[in-house]
């Protein structure tokens, strides 16, 4: 394994190393979230079949998106978490649920929204829409799974497995369209084909995509750092770092 891959069971060298990322990927979340947006609800051309009622897809590709990479981003820290026991691993794993939670309500909300005037219905049993829900489902169990149990390596465990189990769901989510007769749009991007839309339309989609990938980054290093400090409350370092703090 790498030198890297151990320095991140420290707590301390984490919390040291996230504070140093936070203020580029900040600066960085910020400049693309405002240009895409600008760029996706000013500038891009209206679509031929939904009007400008398609610009919702700037907020609702970006957050399900994000929906399963924070997924898959806290099923792998369970995963390291419980073969390695990596303290680090472990909270982060339990900082991602809430994020991912959000985004998954957020690309729900924006979907219902973009639906009705497309299908004529805020929600329809597509399986797209389906796999999606039970995603929030996954995500508000491990929520109230770490809440639920006071043991914090028992309820990491337990959260941990419920996240691995749950892994079978973000295939069905991004095959579904490709599996079953839905009414959900076909992906829209895809790394083997090129865009469908004109450059003028999926670049700001992208630039948002980015955008989001560096907002999750920054709420992420904000959780993980307050999980450090709260967890490790008792050490020296952190009563050190209080006092600089407080002087």
């Amino acid at each position: 394994m790498p030198r890297w891959f151990y320095q991140l069971a420290s707590p301390r060298w984490c919390y040291q190393i996230t504070g140093r990322l936070l203020p580029g990927f900040a600066i960085a979340a910020v400049l693309l979230l405002m240009i895409g947006t600008v760029w996706g609800l000013a500038f891009a051309p209206p679509d031929y079949q939904q009007g400008n009622s398609f610009r919702i897809i700037y907020l609702h590709v970006p957050t399900a998106y994000m929906a399963q990479s924070i997924y898959l981003t806290m099923a792998i820290a369970g995963a390291i978490g419980l073969i390695w026991k990596m303290k680090v691993a472990d909270m982060v794993a339990k900082s991602c649920a809430p994020i991912g939670a959000a985004l998954a309500v957020l690309a729900l909300a924006t979907g219902a929204i973009w639906g009705k005037p497309t299908w004529g219905s805020w929600w329809v049993w597509d399986a797209r829409l389906t796999s999606m829900l039970i995603l929030l489902f996954l995500y508000l169990g491990v929520i109230a799974l770490n809440s639920a149990i006071e043991s914090e390596s028992t309820a990491a465990q337990s959260t941990a497995v419920l996240a691995l189990v749950g892994l079978v769901n973000i295939p069905i989510i991004k095959y579904s369209v490709d599996w079953w007769n839905t009414l959900h749009q076909p992906a829209t991007f895809k790394v083997t084909e090129k865009p469908a839309m004109p450059p003028e339309m999926w670049i700001p989609l992208l630039i948002m995509v980015i955008g989001f990938y560096c907002f999750f980054a920054v709420v992420l290093m904000l959780r993980l750092r307050n999980e450090i400090l709260r967890r490790e409350r008792r050490t020296s370092w952190v009563r050190e770092l209080l006092l600089q703090m407080r002087g």
